[in-house]
């Protein structure tokens, strides 16, 4: 046997090798359709994510900065991603909004009075109580995260407590307050091709003892907002420094059906991937939008309407509903659409937006568009990517263009462009990635720069992490068997 001892060595670095990501099951709720909301609610409830983005820095009390939007409609249904994670000891779960337009993870603390008590996304509210985790510190004044936060929200302290706290004020009215704690957040991390390893760290995040405005309001309420941002504080921050995960990490958000998506703190691999460096010095997701096409005709549109400044630029937030589109650009994309759709399904108008009759298949009759963006990525949206499906005008379907105009300010590529594409935030290399993708399908993964150490199990977007568990356990037990028969090995040498 002592001959075959190379071979099985091979086999098992085949078999076994190491990855480590995180994945997160990542969920989408569709309320009722009575639940509908117009397009304006939509337009308000980005609104809040907005001001958050052009904020940045907030001393003192605050300043918000709103959005001009325009436009009103009714979709039929309103989509809501998010994700579930695992806090303080013993862990709790709860349900967090997935958000690249934010830095800060926080949840809602059971000392909150006016927060919602239920909701209507169909899942069960929970509450933090720092009490009542074994592991969970307050953060101090002095503490230098605290310092940290000071730089990014409406951070202060009390002196009475010496505690450090936080206040967000958005765009509409909506706000939250409370302190910083830290606790054990625990996760499923993949060790390898055939293993699973519970893990935890200890992370720096809010919680939420006051809410107001839109967040009070049941009908999408969830138990916090899970920022992405690439800021010091954002948990993909705050584990890559300490080397507990990669600094990456990738989505796949699914668009039909019943939803639901992948999410995962490292690098999803897909051959048709594209990137684009990331603006520089910028807060958030900012990309170099260059040129859009139509049908493959390029649009007549000033570059200097996608130039990035203070208050202008294109971003990418998975916390917007709809798309946004500067005017400069908003018009002749809507006129472009019109033109080549007009002989077959009729332009019409609904509360502002602009709409077609369609008695076919839309991706039959309307064009195929491309958003160009710098070294040469192109983002090709299928009709599904910008229009909306509003219902019925006399048995003929309506759809209508999801993008809205801005006046003036920010190109913001939310959920409505989104969705069923793999997107990958390469923050060590600073560039974002993405390709068209079905995200009902598994996807492979790998954390490391310049290796590609794949994930042969496979992430799959229907199961859980035990259910991974169980499809990778045959597997388990072959490399098992191997490393006893050649411990056997060994002690006969």
């Amino acid at each position: 046997m002592r001959p075959f001892i190379p071979f099985i060595l091979a086999l098992l670095a085949v078999l076994v090798p190491v990855v480590y990501c995180v994945l997160l099951p990542l969920e989408r709720a569709f309320p009722l359709t009575d639940h509908g909301l117009e397009l304006h609610q939509l337009r308000a409830r980005d609104r809040a994510r907005h001001a958050r983005i052009l904020q940045g820095r907030v001393g003192g009390g605050g300043g918000v900065v709103d959005f001009s939007v325009q436009g009103t409609s009714d979709p039929y249904v309103v989509g809501l991603y998010f994700t579930k994670v695992k806090l303080g000891s013993p862990p709790k779960e709860f349900n967090v909004q997935i958000d690249t337009g934010s830095d800060i993870l926080w949840v809602t603390c059971n000392s909150c009075s006016d927060c919602p008590q239920s909701s209507a996304l169909g899942i069960q509210l929970n509450f933090f109580d720092s009490a009542s985790s074994s592991s969970a510190a307050l953060v101090r004044c002095s503490d230098p995260m605290c310092t940290s936060a000071q730089q990014n929200a409406a951070t202060g302290c009390s002196s009475q407590s010496n505690q450090c706290s936080y206040i967000f004020q958005y765009g509409d009215g909506s706000g939250t307050s409370g302190f910083y704690v830290s606790d054990a957040m625990y996760f499923d991390m993949i060790l390898g091709q055939s293993m699973i390893a519970n893990s935890s760290a200890t992370i720096f995040f809010g919680c939420s003892t006051s809410q107001s405005g839109d967040l009070t309001k049941p009908d999408k309420a969830v138990d916090g907002i899970f920022g992405f941002g690439q800021g010091e504080l954002s948990v993909i921050s705050q584990l890559s420094s300490r080397a507990i995960t990669p600094k990456v990490f990738s989505h796949c958000l699914k668009g039909d059906g019943n939803g639901g998506g992948i999410l995962v703190l490292g690098e999803i691999l897909e051959p048709g991937i594209v990137y684009s460096p990331l603006v520089p010095s910028q807060p958030h997701y900012n990309l170099y939008l260059q040129s859009i096409a139509v049908n493959g005709q390029l649009l007549s549109i000033d570059p200097a309407a996608f130039a990035t400044s203070n208050n202008r630029g294109t971003i990418v937030d998975s916390g917007t509903t709809l798309a946004y589109l500067v005017s400069e650009a908003y018009d002749p994309f809507v006129s472009s659409i019109t033109a080549i759709v007009q002989q077959s399904a009729t332009p019409t108008t609904s509360k502002g937006s602009q709409c077609y009759l369609v008695s076919t298949s839309v991706a039959e009759i309307f064009p195929l568009v491309s958003l160009n963006f710098a070294a040469g990525a192109t983002m090709v949206l299928k009709p599904e990517d910008y229009l909306v499906h509003l219902g019925f005008s006399d048995g003929v379907a309506m759809w209508c263009i999801g993008f809205q105009r801005v006046q003036e300010g920010v190109t913001i590529l939310g959920d409505l462009v989104l969705k069923d594409k793999i997107l990958v935030y390469d923050l060590a290399h600073q560039q974002i990635g993405w390709t068209n993708y079905d995200c009902s399908l598994s996807v492979n993964v790998s954390i490391t720069s310049g290796k590609e150490f794949l994930n042969a199990g496979q992430l799959s977007v229907s199961s859980s992490s035990r259910d991974m568990l169980f499809e990778m356990l045959p597997t388990s037990i072959i490399g098992l068997l191997m490393q006893i028969l050649l411990l056997k090995q060994f002690r006969f040498w």
